[in-house]
């Protein structure tokens, strides 16, 4: 037995079917209909039978299965008598209800009547914004969408109403703000520097080689700044006219770390700075005063506060005392202050010189062990 006959006219994608349930035979309900869909949305009008509505109860439903919109299936269920738990006889209404099963869908649904002169109804126009979730399968549309006695009067035309849907998914639109990267300026002036592209200027410090930039080290030290460009620089070592200046009184392999932190502001590993460490860190704080570089100066007396030792403690409380490094002076009296290791101290080859150089110190010292 055949329930209806449907004139189907296809708009541009798959059909659904129409299916009735609670076993109901309507015997042409819904005698034509035609879907359509473009990306990310999907259209749907079908023609309903008025007269054969008058046989169906509240709660008895018509679906529209496997309507697809935005890349998901979808269900539209029409109850022309009202749904079974809001309904109340006198409304038709309709819900959009999510198949597919994935993760948050947010979808805008449309769904408007046609009045007897072709055009869509103003008044009778509805439309909602969800979010449907994967663990909610509820249905969402209007239990009121209209009442029965105004479809009668304005939608029917030879006795069929013709309800227009539409189902547009919105993109999932990350609204996160991008993180940016991490500065990476540092590592491409060091790569310019190992590449020895484009320098401009060479050091040559106890008989090594050291090609540079002009440019840089001018930004990075008032020292340089001034010897390279500033006003008492001599014509014959201006980088453009004498690319090979010789330093002395600086060890090479200090001055080689020092140019690494003026290109990429980092200090190599310690196991890269070679052995004795102390001594590495002695020169290079030396080399941070003469050219004013702060920064490596204090990270050089950091390096010191921690890394000295009752061997050592003389030659770093002397280049504390040279170079006015209050911290590490401080480091080294509590250190001494120690009676055990000042016992030790005093034995170094170095102590001697250290009270030789500086006279001072030596109450200074004693007051510290008397303490």
């Amino acid at each position: 037995m055949v329930l209806c006959r449907f004139d189907v006219l296809v708009a541009a994608c798959s059909i659904g079917v129409w299916i009735f349930k609670h076993g109901i035979g309507t015997g042409g309900l819904l005698r034509k209909h035609r879907s359509s869909r473009m990306l990310g949305s999907g259209f749907l009008e079908f023609k309903l039978d008025y007269v054969q509505t008058h046989h169906l109860g509240i709660g008895d439903v018509m679906s529209y299965e496997n309507f697809s919109a935005g890349g998901y299936l979808w269900i539209i269920n029409c109850y022309p008598r009202g749904d079974e738990i809001d309904g109340d006889g006198e409304h038709l209404s309709i819900y959009l209800q999510l198949v597919t099963k994935s993760k948050n869908v947010k979808a805008i649904f449309d769904a408007s009547l046609v009045g007897r002169d072709g055009t869509l109804s103003s008044s009778d126009v509805l439309r909602f914004v969800e979010v449907y979730t994967p663990n909610n399968d509820t249905e969402k549309g209007w239990d009121g969408f209209v009442k029965l006695i105004d479809l009668e009067s304005t939608y029917v035309i030879n006795g069929m109403v013709t309800i227009l849907c539409g189902v547009i998914v919105v993109p999932d639109i990350d609204n996160t703000l991008p993180v940016p990267p991490q500065p990476d300026l540092a590592s491409h002036l060091g790569h310019l520097l190992d590449s020895t592209l484009g320098t401009d200027v060479s050091f040559v410090v106890g008989g090594e080689v050291f090609p540079a930039h002009c440019a840089v080290l001018t930004a990075r030290s008032p020292v340089f700044s001034a010897e390279l460009f500033g006003p008492t620089a001599d014509a014959t070592t201006w980088c453009y006219t004498m690319p090979s200046i010789t330093l002395h009184d600086i060890e090479p392999a200090a001055f080689k770390v020092m140019l690494q932190f003026m290109y990429t502001d980092a200090m190599p590993a310690d196991d890269e700075l070679g052995d004795p460490l102390v001594e590495m860190m002695i020169h290079l704080l030396a080399a941070a005063d003469r050219y004013a570089l702060d920064h490596l100066e204090v990270i050089c007396e950091l390096k010191l506060c921690e890394n000295v030792s009752t061997k050592t403690i003389a030659s770093v409380l002397a280049c504390a005392e040279t170079y006015g490094c209050l911290k590490l002076k401080t480091k080294c009296m509590e250190l001494f202050a120690v009676k055990e290791n000042s016992k030790k101290a005093v034995v170094t080859d170095g102590f001697i010189m250290l009270l030789q150089k500086f006279p001072t110190l030596a109450g200074e010292l004693a007051r510290r062990v008397a303490l």
